[in-house]
């Protein structure tokens, strides 16, 4: 006989001895309190009968749910597998991210959630199993007539969920537009936000991690909250502190050897008031002049001594039949060509290149904006941010700021792109190596590069990249109807293309053997509307 059974056996025994002892004081005239003490035994008399009845019950009691889902009578393994069916297929939903006529989407294996399953059936089959028998058989007993609710613990990557809204946010039709500047030559120029939607991060958060946790739900659409928002005022304190450097000659000091890069003097041409004048006035963009002092000695001066290894390049192609992209791809790389980059300091592919306009250059070619694809100045040029992206991690670099394309594009594979919007998505890296970084970069004929140099490190790793395709979304199409064209007659506007989900890894080799794989991002493109006009 198993000693738990045992063990309640005998204290039936004693139970009855106590209860025998009782009525001979009932008998010996001790009669009120040998009548409550009778009462009392009696309880536990029962309440020991009810627990050996459910001495051998290995299921969960009447009534448990864990997140809605009914486990009751059944044993852990089973309820295990009926919550994990059930929250698998919640995990399994893709969610669309809609405002207005914007979509994207979005599933939870992206922020790695998952549920702690084991924790919340153990603690539902504990229950009435945990305490004295007293308190187990008023457990027991209120199970069949009250419902139990047990919380299953939720784990998510906040990180990553943040990440997604704010691209999510980048990619938003008539987003906040932020101010921003950028040198030129002599002249700082800030370029006036503009007012626009702002996603209000942490509802969207909420509303996320609330369709994740209400299992039983299946809508998988989830509206973004959003709020009409201004750009903050322009600080010129705070712009002039960012840009102030004085004047350094370049030179290389030996053991160890150590590259200081020279530095140009830059401040404002005029006072702060002078230049507060100038914002008085109601325009888009503002000219400051700056004062600019150069060092006696440059890094270019210093030649192949200060950049003498080639540390990663990358190239890309592009179509130079269009012109106008051609143009906008060439001027991009120009601007980037020569950048330095002294260790720890992070490259801004926005003040770089500066602001894309007719009057820099600039021609309209195709871009993606609102889900189609349209002309617009400066149309390209995220070919150049996406070339050098995958030339920095090559590099080893960290990379600071990289936002996705919201579709596919044709020159790098999903997962090694990165977008740039003026005022609005950046693209950032850090020189997180020992020695100064230069930057050289062309675009000819068709095949755009980008070179890092610099100084090899002691130790210098092989780097691969690593992109893998998780799963397609597939395209949807829209006929517009068109007077223009005969009736019956279709004309294809706008190809359709599949969206996917994407996850990328940089692995780095030393001697032949991987040393490190290192998840670089899970990225989201959205299928690419088919449009076709039909004629009526």
């Amino acid at each position: 006989m198993p000693k738990k059974e045992i063990y309640i056996i005998y204290i039936i025994k004693n139970i009855m001895k106590k209860i025998n002892n009782t009525i001979k004081k009932i008998k010996n005239n001790t009669f009120a309190p040998a009548v409550i003490g009778i009462f009392l035994l009696v309880i536990v008399f029962f309440s020991v009968i009810f627990a050996l009845i459910n001495i051998n019950n290995e299921k969960i009691l009447n009534n448990i749910y864990i997140m809605g889902i009914n486990v009751s009578n059944l044993t852990i393994d089973e309820a295990k597998d009926v919550v994990s069916e059930i929250i698998n297929r919640k995990l399994g939903i893709e969610l669309i991210l809609k405002k207005d006529d914007y979509e994207t989407n979005m599933n939870y294996d992206q922020i790695n959630a998952t549920f702690n399953i084991d924790e919340a059936v153990n603690e539902a089959y504990n229950i009435g199993r945990d305490g004295n028998i007293i308190t187990n058989n008023y457990i027991i007993l209120s199970t069949i007539f009250v419902d139990r609710e047990i919380k299953c613990e939720l784990n998510y990557d906040e990180e990553s969920l943040s990440k997604i809204i704010t691209d999510i946010s980048s990619k938003l039709p008539r987003a906040l537009v932020n101010n921003s500047y950028y040198i030129e030559e002599d002249k700082l120029i800030i370029v006036r936000g503009k007012e626009g939607l702002k996603i209000q991060g942490d509802d969207l958060k909420d509303k996320i991690i609330s369709n994740l946790k209400n299992i039983n739900i299946n809508d998988n659409i989830i509206e973004i909250p959003v709020e009409i928002v201004e750009p903050n005022d322009i600080d010129l304190n705070e712009i002039r502190n960012e840009i102030y450097k004085e004047a350094k000659d370049a030179y290389i000091s030996e053991k160890p050897t150590i590259v200081h890069a020279d530095v140009k003097g830059i401040d404002f041409g005029i006072s702060i008031q002078e230049a507060e004048k100038i914002l008085s006035e109601s325009k888009d963009e503002y000219i400051i002049p700056l004062k600019i002092t150069k060092p006696a000695k440059t890094l270019s001066d210093l030649g192949k001594e200060a950049f003498p290894n080639k540390i990663a390049s990358y190239s890309t192609r592009y179509n130079t039949i269009n012109k106008n992209r051609s143009n906008n791809i060439e001027i991009s790389a120009e601007k980037i060509s020569g950048t330095i980059l002294m260790p720890g300091e992070t490259f801004s592919y926005n003040q770089t290149v500066g602001e894309r306009t007719i009057s820099n250059g600039y021609k309209q070619a195709g871009a993606y904006a609102e889900g189609k694809v349209i002309q617009d100045v400066g149309g390209g040029i995220c070919q150049t941010s996406s070339t050098l992206y995958n030339a920095a991690l090559l590099a080893n670099l960290e990379i600071v700021d990289r936002t996705n394309h919201q579709f596919l594009t044709s020159y790098v594979d999903a997962g090694r792109d990165a977008t740039v919007t003026w005022g609005g998505i950046d693209f950032k890296f850090k020189n997180t190596r020992s020695y100064p970084i230069k930057i050289i970069s062309e675009a000819k004929n068709g095949v755009c590069t980008m070179c890092i140099y610099g100084i090899k490190e002691k130790t210098e790793y092989e780097v691969i990249i690593e992109s893998e395709i998780k799963s397609y979304i597939p395209y949807s199409t829209e006929y517009e109807i068109d007077s223009s064209i005969e009736k019956g007659e279709e004309i294809i506007e706008q190809a359709g293309y599949k969206g996917c989900i994407s996850e990328s890894y940089r692995i780095l080799k030393l001697n032949g053997k991987i040393v490190s794989k290192t998840l670089l991002s899970k990225d989201t493109y959205d299928p690419l509307t088919r449009i076709i006009r039909k004629g009526i």
